[in-house]
This record gives structure tokens, sequence and C-alpha cells, in this order.
């Protein structure tokens, strides 16, 4: 493909938009890359920040991540996890030794006033990670999942409770206070930006929250680039996490067109090309009424050379 000339901007939930980013990562030149990480599910536990789509990211890019629990540091152990079980501490949040070294490390910083963008880049370059990673703000705007059983914070929903209550409607506590991240919002506001790539992450609980954040998806529509949005349901199911069971618990088709038009409605204008699975090719017509191109490509990515693929057709879309 021809190189293109300007950085590209990739919004990424956990792991579905961690295996495109590294896709990414592959075929651009180091420092070409900008992922803006969702940090709604981010929350304090045993008297830690906990960043999981950050780490997620981070992990992936860097060659450390867990591919077969799909999650977490490979080779991990749970020695401390172990120890405080045994003193009735609060386990449901599984923190490998490897990954409580993180998250230690993490809290000292910001416990020193360092901002969480200063952490997670810094954290990027001892893990040789060549792209640039930002929190989607250095504010907190935690995830409040409204249910059938009340509101629960997201971590409590989608670990402890294992996303059985029925979803009703998210809230994104802060939103309408806190800042983008200061080097994303120069990239909205400057000449550089060459397109965006909205990953096959969660739109309700990992895009959402971005877009909705200081005006960013407006700001991202001004930018006059091509957003490209990567369908996270293939045939009818969520290869991870829970869009597919929150797609229908909010009445919306449980397929590739659901989200099209979650995107449509919410965010008018903002998406230009929409990048559906060959399982999903029939779908194209109905999302193309929306106002959207759409383009059908191989978009499962469980080898290396699958997420490279995918990741080149979404830069010659751009």
């Amino acid at each position: 493909m021809t190189p293109l000339a300007g950085q590209v901007l990739a919004l990424s939930g956990g792991v579905g938009g961690a295996k495109l980013c590294l896709g990414l990562s592959d075929c651009l030149p180091p420092g070409q890359l900008h992922i803006a990480c969702n940090t709604g599910d981010d929350f304090q536990h045993l008297g830690l920040t906990i960043c999981p789509d950050i780490d997620t990211v981070l992990y992936t890019l860097s060659g450390r991540s867990d591919t077969a629990r799909g999650w977490g540091l490979a080779g991990e152990t749970w020695h401390v996890l172990q120890a405080l079980e045994g003193l009735d501490g609060d386990t449901w949040f599984r923190l490998g030794d490897r990954d409580l070294a993180t998250h230690l490390w993490r809290a000292g910083q910001l416990s020193a006033g360092v901002s969480l963008s200063a952490v997670t880049a810094e954290l990027a370059r001892r893990l040789g990670v060549a792209a640039h990673v930002y929190p989607m703000s250095d504010d907190p705007v935690p995830t409040q999942v409204q249910t059938d059983e009340g509101e629960l914070a997201f971590q409590a929903y989608f670990v402890r409770e294992q996303c059985r209550p029925q979803v009703r409607g998210f809230r994104f506590q802060g939103v309408d206070q806190a800042r983008l991240q200061p080097e994303l919002k120069a990239l909205c506001t400057g000449e550089s930006l060459a397109g965006v790539i909205i990953c096959p992450s969660n739109p309700f609980v990992s895009i959402d929250p971005m877009l909705q954040l200081d005006n960013f998806w407006q700001s991202l529509r001004e930018c006059a680039v091509k957003v490209v949005a990567v369908a996270p349901i293939v045939a009818g199911q969520a290869l991870k996490g829970p869009a597919a069971k929150m797609l229908a618990e909010l009445g919306l088709p449980v397929t590739a067109l659901g989200v099209a038009e979650h995107y449509a409605r919410h965010y008018p204008g903002l998406v230009t090309t929409f990048v559906l699975d060959h399982s999903d090719a029939t779908l194209a017509p109905e999302i193309a009424a929306l106002g959207m191109e759409v383009q059908v490509r191989s978009t499962i990515m469980r080898e290396r050379a699958a997420k490279q693929a995918l990741a080149n057709d979404c830069l010659e879309l751009l």
C-alpha cells in the first residue's frame, strides 16, 4: 500500500481493539500510530488504580499478553491472590503477581502527582511499545451499567456478576466535566491527522465513553478525515465480551447492522466507512442506506497475519 502521509488515530477498548492495534503497529512506521484507550473500565481495587484497557493494549503491543487466556500477562503466577484468599480478601477481580507490579508502580506514580497520561507513556516506553498510547482523559470517567438489578460499576457487572444482569443503559460518571487528553485534542485540531480507525471494540462501553467525552466525536467529524469503523459483531456474535448480549437487551439487532445503526443515530456523519466481515456481506445495503460506505473484509484476527491483513485493509481505506 502507499504510505500514509500523516498520523493515524485508533480508538480502542480491550482485547478486540488491541488485536487490531497490534496489526496497525506492525504495518505503520514507529511513531505514526496513536491509540486512544477507553478508561471507563478503570476502577479502584485493593487501593490500586486498575486500567484494564490501557494495560491490555500495552501488553498486546509489547508481546507480553496471555493470548490463551485472553487477558493479563503470559507466564503469570497467582501467589498474592492465593494468600489474599487465605485472609478472606477481595479476590473476585483476578490480579496476577506480574500484573500487580504494573498496578503498584502506577499507583506510586499517581500518588506522587504524575498524570495518567505521563504514567501510560512511561509504561509504553519501558515495555518497548513504539505507538503513542493515551488514556482518553486524565480525569476519571467511570462507566456505570444500568441493569434490572440496579446500577452497577462496570467491573462489578462485567467480572463479579459475569454480565448476568440485564442491561438497561449506561452512565459515564463525570463525562460532562472531564477533559479530553491534551495530545488527542491536539491531533484533532492540528493538520497532521491522516485518518481515524474505530477498532472492533464494544460500542457501548468502550467507544461511547470516548466519543461522548469533551465533544470528541464532533472534533473528529470536523477534522475532515476518513473515519473507518470495524464491526465487533460477526455472524450475530461478539468474538469477545458482552456486546451481543447488550445489543439484544437494548432492543437493537444483534448484528453488525445494529452497531452501524448505533453509530449513525448517536454520532451522525462521523463514520465514513464501515467494515463488515464476509459472513455479514448481505447486510451491506442496509448499512449503506445509513450514509456509510461499506467494505467487506475478513475481520476475524486469530493469527498475527490476520491482524496485519485487517490493519492493511483499514489503512488502505483511509
